[in-house]
């Protein structure tokens, strides 16, 4: 199975490569923006060729240990050779094929190469893995470090006991995250994991980020997610604060003493943040800041904004950001915006609850002197884009414990629900879908991972990072997809949790970089493409 799997890789990195040369040639010729359909199709055959490299990895590295691992790799292999060779889902109606591309004659001798994988009948072994999951088998997880391993157990127990039970009620009613479950976050040491020692925090790295994300965001999004405006803050502040704005607000931020929340998204302004309008402008000793922002996380109850406002009005474009550290007063209920000069409305949304999303509106809302980032203006951007990669692995690794909790939430319902005198789990249809959830887990899974190692290891990985993010994602809304299908009408009905996680996947194709943004960033990276 082994040397199969590593001559059908051989294959498809040969298909990626002939994907690549393809593409460069057309953009020699026109901007990507003119050739975004196969620009971005050929981001999804690199995505997909990554993907099936670090499924090969973690199977190998497991040596055979668990049979599950060889019939998972299996399966991953011969449905994303299919999906290369015969079509891609970039959407729900948007399928590349080899023929966008004009790689019809390449994708032709990739099937000739894997034959064998994509000519196999594999129900019998969709079939086998959705018995073992019904068995209570799952395959293998271990990172083969005692340590790693024992913190993914430390917050798998803890999303067990205090946020699934819970997470279904506060989505119903809209409720924040209670405060003691934020503290009992803190004490876990989940607003530090990469904050340097020094500061407090655990100095970390974002492989250790995952598994902490995975785990709570497994439970639900909202925990998981509550961690992202501290890994901002204190990635923003570490690489680019001064001595004086590191000892200030990194102790805080790792001991969950202070909430941050990232103020950046404009009414008007999705990803173009060089058309931001916000100003803020220096009076005397301290600044004074106007404009209005969007999508604003945790924005009430939160004691510290990282606000992306333009600074130099002259400049142009990206040019004149300069990025603030506005302290503010804690929100409460009844006064969820008490700070003078700052006003707010709640966003209802469908999912994605527990810290609240927020229009604010700035009206002379005053800030320090020392607010500004390093003491430089004109650098907001470029402060930004250096915390884009975390960012974005995290939000992979929302997507992965999302993906798994669908899926657990299908195969409890397969087990229990009984039609025909038997277990719907048995059937194959239901089954086909538990074993296919299953390997897109542990795909995504996987090529998070990958995506957190390159980071750690101190190299650019805006790539990787937009590939783990983009795979993520549509992971765990196929996923969620597919367990409620699985409880059929009572999957739509809001009492059952699955509805919840239906609505949760989906911001996840959206945020930190809409899958589009990230098959642009991809399709770029690896081609040189001219804007």
């Amino acid at each position: 199975m082994r040397a199969n799997l590593n001559s059908a890789l051989v294959a498809v990195q040969a298909y990626r490569g002939a994907a690549q040369a393809a593409l460069a040639g057309r953009l020699a010729a026109n901007p990507i923006d003119r050739e975004q359909r196969a620009a971005h199709g050929f981001a999804w055959v690199a995505t997909t060729v990554a993907a099936l490299e670090a499924t090969l990895a973690w199977f190998e590295s497991g040596q055979g240990s668990n049979p599950l691992d060889g019939q998972i790799a299996t399966l991953a292999f011969a449905e994303g050779i299919g999906q290369l060779t015969g079509g891609l889902p970039m959407g729900q109606n948007e399928i590349f094929r080899p023929a966008d591309l004009g790689i019809a004659a390449a994708a032709r001798v990739l099937a000739d190469a894997c034959a064998d994988l994509l000519d196999a009948d594999h129900a019998a072994m969709r079939a086998a893995v959705a018995a073992a999951l019904a068995e209570g088998h799952w395959p293998s997880e271990t990172l083969h470090d005692a340590d790693l391993d024992a913190i993914r157990e430390q917050y798998r127990r803890f999303t067990d006991a205090a946020i699934i039970p819970h997470a279904h009620g506060w989505h119903l009613a809209n409720d924040l995250i209670p405060d003691a479950t934020v503290q009992a976050m803190a004490e876990l040491g989940t607003f530090g994991v990469c904050i340097p020692e020094e500061f407090g925090g655990l100095g970390l790295g974002k492989l250790v980020m995952c598994l902490v994300t995975e785990e709570l965001s497994r439970g639900w999004i909202g925990a998981g997610s509550l961690g992202t405006r501290s890994e901002i803050a204190g990635e923003l502040i570490a690489m680019g604060g001064t001595d004086t704005q590191k000892a200030e607000w990194l102790p805080k931020i790792a001991s969950g003493e202070i909430l941050p929340t990232a103020v950046f998204t404009e009414p008007d302004v999705g990803s173009d943040l060089g058309s931001l309008q916000t100003r803020a402008r220096r009076e005397g000793d301290h600044w004074v800041i106007d404009g209005a922002k969007t999508w604003i996380t945790h924005a009430s109850r939160s004691d510290l904004m990282t606000l992306l406002a333009r600074t130099l009005p002259d400049a142009k474009g990206y040019a004149g950001l300069s990025m603030l550290l506005v302290p503010k007063p804690r929100g409460t209920e009844a006064d969820p915006f008490p700070a003078t000069g700052m006003t707010g409305s709640e966003i209802e949304v469908l999912g994605y609850r527990g810290m609240r999303e927020y229009a604010l509106q700035f009206d002379g809302l005053t800030a320090p002197a020392d607010a500004l980032l390093g003491g430089e203006e004109g650098q907001g951007f470029k402060q930004l884009m250096r915390t884009f990669e975390g960012a974005r692995i995290q939000t992979a690794a929302r997507a992965v414990g999302v993906a798994r909790r669908a899926l657990e939430l299908g195969l409890g319902y397969a087990l229990a629900r009984k039609q025909f005198g038997k277990a719907i789990v048995h059937f194959p249809r239901v089954a086909d879908k538990l074993a296919m959830s299953l390997v897109d887990f542990v795909t995504a899974r996987e090529l998070s991972y990958a995506a957190a190692r390159a980071k750690d290891s101190g190299k650019r990985c805006d790539i990787e990072a937009g590939m783990a993010k983009l795979l993520g994602a549509r992971a765990a809304w196929s996923n969620a997809d597919a367990a409620l299908q699985i409880h059929g009408g009572n999957g739509y009905a809001l009492e059952y949790e699955i509805s919840r996680v239906l609505c949760d996947a989906r911001i996840l194709n959206i945020f930190e970089g809409a899958a589009e943004i990230q098959a642009q960033v991809i399709a770029r990276g690896l081609t040189g493409g001219r804007n």
